[in-house]
């Protein structure tokens, strides 16, 4: 149990100190911003296409988890949409709901965890995962932008959802780092060398910058936001167990790896994505509050428990 925490105490450490020089002015009301985006279009776009450069097809390709934690995701993503289409929401707002309830918060918080707990063999499953959760991003803004463009044609729609698409760092760095993979050539050093220090200062960058995020004030329901949070939380990781576990059977260190993943707290990505739309990010805000904290309990157990089954 100590083990565990202490996995889990460094991440959450980086995200403190975020949060308490937001609190104490220390970093400027634009700091969470700012250094948002040069995580998202430069520091994490550096971190996955040197990952990807440097592994190729035949590290990321783990059939098994990757079909048991695309599930975890797609299941948790369809029953939100659902519940929130069914109770009168429209498509665009459902999407953003179904989105916070599965976009695991793999890149900020999965690599650093897996890192810590699984040494540098958690490192694939976590830019997997990673890629996973990009895929379900994209499903998120080609229905938000089915829903927002309804009164449009298809073909408007059509295209405006490629751009978005084609526009995304997080998804064109990857895809990108492995054609470079595939095509055998070499960065040159010195320019190999400066991505390497932009992929390092992906994590630490993010993990203050949740802490500075987490200093907003959002009005939400809370009872739209509790119910996120639990199929964030709950329902996520224990879908995830059940297919990697008694279905599929997947090594322990795979198993590990996707307990860790799918009981993360939800990412920015939402709340960037309905800041994008200018759509009402209150209730997603509230969602990344509350399943960032609550995750230091679930990802406890989590781990825990999967080390005693």
């Amino acid at each position: 149990m100590l083990y565990v925490f202490n996995v889990v105490l460094p991440v959450f450490a980086l995200i403190l100190i975020g949060y308490v020089c937001g609190r104490t002015g220390k970093l400027g009301p634009n700091a969470s911003t700012e250094l948002n985006r040069f995580v998202v279009w430069v520091a994490l776009p550096a971190q996955l296409f040197n990952f990807a450069a440097n592994s190729g097809w035949q590290t990321l390709w783990q059939p098994g988890f990757i079909g048991a934690f695309f599930l975890s995701c797609l299941v948790v993503f369809i029953l939100v949409l659902s519940i929130s289409w069914y109770r009168g929401q429209d498509l665009a707002a459902a999407s953003f709901n179904g989105l916070s309830a599965s976009y695991s918060n793999t890149g900020y918080m999965g690599i650093p965890l897996c890192l810590l707990a699984l040494g540098q063999d958690g490192l694939a499953p976590a830019i997997i995962s990673t890629f996973i959760v990009i895929l379900m991003f994209a499903l998120a803004t080609v229905l938000i932008e089915i829903g927002i463009l309804s009164h449009k044609k298809s073909h408007e729609i059509f295209w405006s959802a490629t751009k978005s698409l084609c526009s995304n760092p997080l998804l064109i760095s990857p895809v990108v780092g492995l054609i470079w993979s595939a095509s055998d050539l070499v960065l040159y050093d010195p320019i190999a060398q400066a991505i390497s220090f932009l992929a390092a200062a992906a994590t630490p960058c993010a993990l203050v910058s949740i802490g500075l995020f987490l200093t907003k004030k959002s009005e939400a329901t809370r009872g739209q936001t509790w119910s996120i949070s639990f199929a964030k939380l709950i329902i996520q990781p224990v879908i995830a167990w059940v297919i990697a576990g008694p279905i599929l059977g997947l090594p322990t260190l795979w198993m590990n790896a996707i307990m860790i993943l799918s009981a993360l707290p939800t990412g920015t990505g939402p709340f960037m994505l309905a800041q994008y739309y200018k759509a009402d990010g209150s209730v997603i805000s509230r969602v990344v509050l509350l399943t960032t904290i609550g995750s230091l309990l679930t990802l406890t157990f989590f781990l825990w428990w999967n080390t005693r089954v």
